[in-house]
């Protein structure tokens, strides 16, 4: 849930703006970073592809030479001359020496019009030696024998060297490749020879030394038994300064191989020749991307550039978005204070547009809801007020002059006058033109001169009694409010009993409110009853003498005490069949004063 609430903003605004640079700084960051990768990438296989080219072109090359060497070398080994010499028993023999001078000129010719044969020679092992030069620049027979090429040419089998020196010329030292095979006069056991022919090392080495790859980069050969054919930095391997994983090489095929070196990863490009030397080009991922930093930085600002231009966007986009949805905030806000005139001037024709038309047509609508509820609940008062202000109807009247006529005809004078000026300050109170509120000595003034002519109407029908503080006295209350509540009592509740009824209204402060109840001994009336009293309305009776109308005029008094002082207050009964009833009305206390109509 807090997580929740950490991304949660009180602005849209923000929040879209938050929102847009997330989504644009993670796009930007992963299209960066991919763009360099792919770059890297595509510029490294490139050069490994390029490097792949010029080792096959390399192999290629030397393969080119040592296949010339061999053919060379099968040239000689099918030479008469050289059999039959190889047959002889005294090679320094006059026919011996011709040979030898034949031999030599064939030799010759081949040496001379090849520039990338460094020499070639023959020993027999009867004791001859053949050269393409004299035999007095040559090492003696022992010497010669003694030495590698001629001891591993076995077999019939072909030995190419590493790179070495020569040690067959007294005073030269050249490095050359040697390559010598084995042969066998018409005596194969014991008549042999073996042919030596050197390749200069100066063909390889100007081969590969050109070969640029990067500025570190390079290409080194080694032969099948893990001897450096030709490295660019052989004097230090030879010094063990320098070392290559020659094992790693002879045990892999052609291909690629990387490795580290002091941090640094190398990639071996390698490939095998026909006669077993393996090709190698080491180039450096980090050196083929040579403008590293350059890619690294130029990715870095075209990125922040996009993103500092797409943040701005999304700032504009999100602040134009917002905008509207902000001015009908404000709009809202002065609804809230109670202006309802307030019109959201927002003409744009997507959805903020279109909440902008409907908050104004709710604007009007509850406008003119609000009207109405004025005017209806000014009616609602006027008509209320003017029905209580006539809560003495006909039926009263009638009835009271009726026993004002008969208590004349009967000569009792002092009730006739003793009722007429209860009566006629009743209709003076009831249809005076004074304040809605009076006080509440006037109230139980009105409803002592009520009981008057109610106890005369009914002789010895009930007794009453009026007990009100006198704290109470100054306090304001609505207009004829206990009238009703009385007549019910006496209509309801004691008008059909046989004995003789009491009604008691009890006035008192209660917790700063005033509460007024008014209790009589009549019939009561069960729960149903008394929950239909304050459900009764305007309408349901014809007059308060009707037994149909006993909720009217209590429905009155509770709903204008709501209306007048709110709906904490009004009326509350209490019955039991039998038992009487008890109804209590609570207003609260004003201490201003009221002048007496």
């Amino acid at each position: 849930m807090n997580k929740r609430r950490f991304f949660r903003f009180k602005s849209i605004h923000t929040s879209i703006a938050v929102a847009f640079s997330c989504l644009i700084i993670g796009t930007t960051l992963i299209l960066s970073y991919n763009t360099y990768r792919q770059s890297s990438d595509s510029v490294t296989e490139n050069s490994v592809q390029y490097t792949n080219e010029l080792i096959n072109q390399v192999g290629t090359t030397i393969e080119t030479y040592i296949d010339n060497m061999k053919s060379i070398s099968s040239l000689l080994y099918n030479n008469g001359q050289i059999r039959q010499y190889l047959t002889m028993t005294d090679p320094h023999s006059e026919v011996g020496q011709s040979l030898v001078n034949a031999i030599e000129s064939s030799l010759q010719v081949i040496v001379q019009s090849r520039n990338d044969i460094s020499a070639i020679l023959f020993i027999g092992s009867n004791g001859a030696v053949i050269s393409d030069r004299e035999q007095s620049a040559l090492k003696s027979y022992p010497e010669l024998i003694a030495q590698d090429w001629y001891t591993k040419a076995k077999n019939d089998a072909i030995y190419i060297s590493s790179s070495e020196v020569e040690h067959v010329y007294h005073n030269e030292y050249p490095w050359v490749i040697s390559m010598s095979q084995q042969f066998r006069g018409d005596d194969r056991i014991n008549k042999t020879g073996v042919l030596l022919i050197d390749l200069n090392y100066t063909i390889i080495n100007d081969l590969c030394s050109h070969i640029q790859l990067g500025k570190r980069g390079y290409v080194f050969i080694v032969n099948s038994e893990g001897d450096l054919v030709y490295h660019p930095q052989q004097q230090i391997i030879h010094t063990n300064l320098k070392s290559e994983p020659i094992k790693a090489i002879l045990a892999s095929g052609d291909g690629q191989l990387s490795l580290k070196e002091n941090e640094h990863e190398k990639i071996l490009s390698i490939r095998t020749t026909n006669f077993g030397w393996k090709i190698v080009g080491v180039t450096y991922p980090e050196e083929l991307v040579g403008n590293k930093k350059k890619m690294q930085l130029s990715t870095v600002l075209w990125g922040s550039v996009c993103l500092i231009i797409a943040l701005g966007i999304s700032i504009v986009l999100s602040f134009t978005l917002s905008r509207p949805i902000k001015k009908l905030e404000a709009n809202m806000k002065q609804v809230e204070q109670g202006n309802f005139d307030i019109r959201a001037d927002i003409t744009q024709a997507d959805e903020i547009g279109k909440l902008a038309r409907s908050f104004n047509v709710m604007l009007v609508k509850i406008k003119d809801l609000m009207k109405q509820i004025v005017h209806e609940e000014a009616l609602l008062r006027t008509s209320e007020i003017k029905a209580l202000q006539s809560q003495i109807n006909p039926h009263f009247l009638y009835n009271t002059l009726e026993s004002i006529i008969w208590m004349a005809e009967t000569n009792k004078m002092r009730e006739v006058v003793k009722m007429t000026m209860a009566l006629s300050k009743m209709l003076r109170y009831s249809i005076g033109k004074g304040e809605q509120e009076v006080s509440v000595s006037m109230e139980m003034e009105h409803l002592a001169n009520y009981l008057t002519v109610q106890s005369m109407r009914y002789t010895n029908k009930f007794s009453y009694a009026i007990e009100v503080e006198p704290e109470l006295q100054g306090c304001r209350m609505l207009r004829i409010m206990l009238q009703p509540l009385v007549e019910n009592a006496i209509y309801h509740g004691i008008r059909r009993m046989e004995e003789r009824g009491h009604i008691r209204i009890v006035g008192r402060m209660v917790d700063g409110v005033i509460q007024i109840t008014v209790s009589d001994n009549g019939l009561g009336m069960d729960k149903a009853k008394l929950q239909g009293l304050l459900g009764a309305g305007p309408g349901q009776g014809p007059d308060s003498e009707s037994s149909k109308d006993q909720g009217l005029g209590v429905w009155n008094v509770h709903h204008r005490i709501q209306l007048f002082y709110g709906t904490a207050y009004g009326l509350s009964f209490e019955s039991e069949p039998e038992e009487g009833t008890t109804v209590t009305l609570r207003i609260p206390c004003s201490e201003l004063e009221v002048k007496d109509e």
